[in-house]
């Protein structure tokens, strides 16, 4: 699947387009924050690119560092990608996300970011 391999961050740099936003916003929800603060959350899918590979997220003085950074679709989800983002199916979290965001489709074409982080061990 496109998107699903792995690149350097040297790769990943020079074919990214430029950030739409800035990393302070990736995650924002305290429901969310809890849940990567508790490691049940362990990627992010926004509509545009937050961050960079190597970026680090502070949420309540805790450290994430941004390890992937890739173009997904909504169709190509499945139950795993899910659980990265906090739930146990895609049905589960296609219905918060259409929640957070009323009246917006849910098309299986239509692509996202994907920022995936971990902690960052001192």
């Amino acid at each position: 699947m496109k998107g699903d391999f792995p690149m350097s961050n040297h790769e990943e740099l020079n074919t990214l387009p430029p950030k739409t936003c800035t990393i302070e916003r990736l995650v924002t929800m305290p429901e969310d924050v809890n849940k990567v603060i508790e490691g049940r959350k362990t990627a992010t899918r926004r509509n545009g690119r937050y961050a960079d590979v190597g970026e680090i997220m502070v949420l309540n003085d805790k450290k994430f560092i941004v390890n992937r950074v890739y173009s997904q679709s909504l169709g190509e989800l499945t139950d795993e990608h899910a659980r990265q983002e906090g739930y146990e199916t895609v049905e589960e979290y296609k219905q918060s996300i259409l929640s957070i965001h009323p009246g917006m489709p849910w098309l299986p074409q239509m692509r996202v970011w994907v920022h995936e982080f971990s902690p960052v061990t001192d």
